[in-house]
């Protein structure tokens, strides 16, 4: 489905109740999204914030693995070039 939305001049749109409810944006306090600029165009995903505290410790472990293996990753590359 395409929208048509107009923008402020503060930069804001606001998103249509049925675009809101297939996001279920409307079943949360404080709906954020994420915007990515893709190819041109704009990206919309819904997203949640919660306190880190709330995490889970091996779900944040395993953040830092990963972000560790990319850098690793990243590292060898970059000699490669």
């Amino acid at each position: 489905m395409t929208y048509t939305l107009p923008i402020s001049k503060r930069g804001t749109l606001t998103l249509p109740p049925e675009l809101r409810r297939r996001l279920q944006l409307d079943q949360v306090a404080s709906p954020l999204v994420i915007v990515e600029e893709r190819d041109g165009g704009l990206f919309l995903q819904s997203a949640v914030a919660m306190p880190i505290r709330d995490l889970p410790k091996a779900t944040i472990r395993q953040w830092i693995l990963n972000d560790e293996a990319d850098a690793k990753d990243l590292k060898a590359f970059r000699r490669k070039k």
